[in-house]
């Protein structure tokens, strides 16, 4: 198309015509705002009759303004008009050129797909090129696949020699043979290469066995072990090619390493026989600081940092050790002095100053953050065959002790006296000085141990205090209170070991007790819940205790816990609002009450011996609806305890609440005006023992057996 006829198809616009478009939606609102600005300026300027003399000089001004204005509009909507001219001229270009390039396109098409099927014929002689290409590149490389044999045998004679770094280099140059030989063939192996696998393994075998040796290797022959881990470095720093597994030798050499250093020390030759345990701790006591120590100074120079190799070393030692002790617990029982040797050693030795936590040592060697050698259970599993092995041992030696007291005390020779003419026995001496002298033997291991150790010597004494073989000294024909000396001495040792168990279990409950009665108490459970849970699990162990003396632990333990309660009750921490409140305290004691008499009979108490229902005898006063009937309840709660004071109904009523002064005096007159209770002889004191409203003492066991 030539430029003439692309001028003609320019669309043309005449200077003055304009294009019809949509009204602007704002031209009203200007024209409006126009005419009223015209207005008040012509009002503002013909205000005055003198300025109506110069209307015509502002006529012909106004005009003149106008017509500027209409000549400026007009030049704008030409050069408007004139760009859309344009714009039209050059869209109609623009389509005939994209008409020119799909015409030239759809020409290329066919050409395109003329060559495809022109090109189809060929396809035979192509693959024979590429046949004749991989031919002549195999004919290359004849003279080397003709020496691949002899290179795989000398290198088999290099791993066998451990001349690791020459036998990788002949390796990695077979390996690339073979790679160039998949190049050309694609996936096809060749049979001359068929035992290259094997040879890489043999050699990834001996550098590992290299590694499993690193502590000897690098005493004796380092640069061995320097070549070893290059090569394993190298392997696995390196691109393995496509369809090729990568082998990482680092990771089986640090595992070799592990394996190595367990066998050196913890393998199953070494483990100790029964009897033995202790030279075997000792000799790791030597052992294992050097090995950590040869580590540090030999084997680290040899190997990568990333190696951390000291922290290795201290990890796979104290892995290998906890393993072996494990192991040796899960065997037959270990003997008492090797259970506390053990103990001794794996507390105490072993993260000491002279093994692990020795300052020649750095700090990569710390193995404090690790696993401990010996778990939770198996501290307890030795403690306790520790225990009852000297359990055993103590109690045949004291019964040993006694048989030959009481066949020393029947000669017919007299006793030995002591300075005041009285007969005299070492035996209890000696009794004190064994049990003293286990007790200090096993308060250096743990305080754990210690404790079982005291409970063992308390239990061991407290059996040959109650031995039958006492009654041999009574004299036959002897009046039966000849004992009641030593009757009352155990009775007294008795109630002291009472008194030290039930104040260490009031002190347990006392912050819990601390928060009773309150707000919380009234609503939920969970305050005498936490209180049962800890008597329960104080008292679970009372049934070791033999009868009557559990009957006794287990009826203070329960009077204990009951006084702890009226003494909170009586403190005036709490004031009840209302009815509600009422009713809820009152059923909060029921509740409680129930739930102290179902812990202590699943503890073995008998009912009889129960304290507990005296909170149903409170929970009436409280329940009560009609403050007229409170001087009854009052006088009956008086007949049950006659040891309830006026102290004590005065603080029950304040916890009760809504009562006037009068009605208060009235209920308190019939606890003086009341019949005297009746006797009973049964009956143990609780409220005497009970200060109201002051804060309860420290102990509640101010009379009783216990006392």
């Amino acid at each position: 198309m030539d430029s003439a006829a692309k001028d003609e198809m320019r669309p043309t616009l005449s200077p003055g015509s304009s294009c019809p478009g949509p009204e602007w939606p704002e031209q009203e609102r200007a024209e409006q705002l126009a005419r009223g600005a015209a207005l008040k300026w012509a009002s503002g300027i013909f205000y005055q009759p003198e300025q109506l003399a110069r209307l015509g000089q502002y006529r012909s001004r106004e005009v003149q303004r106008t017509c500027s204005l209409e000549a400026r509009l007009k030049s704008v909507m030409q050069s408007y008009l004139e760009g859309v001219q344009t714009g039209v001229w050059q869209l109609a270009r623009a389509l005939e050129a994209v008409k020119e390039t799909r015409e030239a396109l759809s020409q290329a098409r066919g050409l395109l797909q003329g060559m495809s099927q022109a090109s189809q014929p060929l396809q035979p002689l192509r693959e024979q090129v590429a046949q004749h290409k991989q031919l002549q590149a195999l004919s290359q490389l004849l003279p080397r696949l003709r020496a691949v044999p002899a290179a795989v045998a000398h290198t088999e004679i290099l791993i066998d020699a451990q001349q690791f770094l020459e036998a990788y280099v002949s390796l990695r140059e077979l390996e690339q043979l073979r790679e160039d030989t998949w190049a050309l063939l694609g996936v096809l192996e060749l049979p001359v290469f068929q035992g290259l696998d094997l040879l890489a393994e043999a050699l990834g075998q001996a550098v590992e066995a290299a590694a499993g040796t690193a502590g000897k290797l690098a005493r004796e022959d380092p640069a061995l072990l320097v070549a070893a881990v290059r090569v394993a470095e190298v392997e696995t720093g390196r691109t393995t090619a496509l369809g090729q597994a990568p082998r990482d030798w680092r990771q089986r050499c640090l595992q070799a390493l592990q394996e190595g250093l367990e066998r050196a020390h913890f393998g199953s030759p070494l483990l100790p026989v029964p009897g033995a345990l202790a030279e075997w701790l000792e000799a790791l006591r030597v052992a294992l600081p050097v090995e950590l120590a040869t580590a540090e100074a030999l084997v680290v120079p040899c190997c990568p940092p990333h190696y951390n190799v000291v922290q290795l070393w201290a990890y796979t030692l104290h892995s290998g050790l906890r393993r072996s002790l494990q192991h040796l617990l899960t065997g037959p029982e270990l003997g008492a002095a090797d259970a506390f040797t053990l103990l001794h050693w794996a507390l105490h030795v072993y993260l000491g100053q002279e093994m692990m936590g020795s300052l020649e040592l750095g700090p990569e060697a710390d193995v404090s953050q690790l696993e401990p050698l010996l778990t939770v259970e198996n501290i307890e599993q030795l403690e306790a065959t520790f225990v009852a092995n000297v359990q055993a041992n103590v109690a045949q030696w004291l019964q040993n002790a006694l048989d030959e007291e009481v066949a020393e005390w029947g000669r017919k020779q007299e006793p030995n006296t002591d300075s005041s003419g009285s007969y005299y026995s070492p035996l209890p001496a000696i009794v004190m000085q064994i049990l003293e002298e286990n007790i200090r033997v096993a308060s250096p291991v743990s305080e754990s141990l210690q404790r079982r150790v005291q409970g063992m010597a308390l239990s061991e004494l407290g059996v040959f205090l109650r031995s039958s073989s006492v009654s041999v000294l009574q004299l036959d024909g002897a009046a039966s209170g000849a004992l009641a000396p030593v009757e009352a001495a155990l009775d007294d040792l008795q109630r002291r070991i009472c008194r030290l168990v039930l104040e260490a279990l009031l002190a347990e409950l006392q912050t819990l007790f601390a928060a009773l009665p309150s707000r919380r108490w009234l609503s939920s459970p969970e305050l005498l819940e936490s209180v049962c849970k800890r008597t329960e699990r104080f008292c679970r162990d009372f049934w070791r205790v033999r009868n009557p003396m559990v009957q006794v632990l287990l009826a203070e333990a329960e009077r204990a816990v009951v006084l702890q309660y009226l003494r909170a009750l009586m403190q005036g921490r709490l004031v009840c609002r209302g009815a509600d409140e009422r009713t809820q305290a009152a059923e909060r004691l029921e509740h409680d009450a129930a739930q102290l008499q179902q812990l202590f009979l699943g503890l073995g108490l008998e009912e009889s011996a129960h304290c507990a229902p005296v909170l149903l005898a409170l929970r009436k006063l409280l329940n009560l609806h009609d403050p007229a009937l409170l001087g009854l309840e009052v006088a009956c709660l008086r007949q049950q305890f006659p040891d309830v004071s006026e102290d004590h109904i005065s603080a029950l009523l304040d916890l009760r609440g809504g009562l006037s002064q009068e009605q208060r005096l009235a209920a308190l007159s019939f606890l003086k005006a009341g019949p005297p209770p009746s006797p009973c002889a049964d009956r143990r004191a609780l409220f005497s023992l009970v200060p109201a409203p002051a804060p309860a003492s420290a102990s509640c066991l101010r009379s009783g057996f216990c006392a």
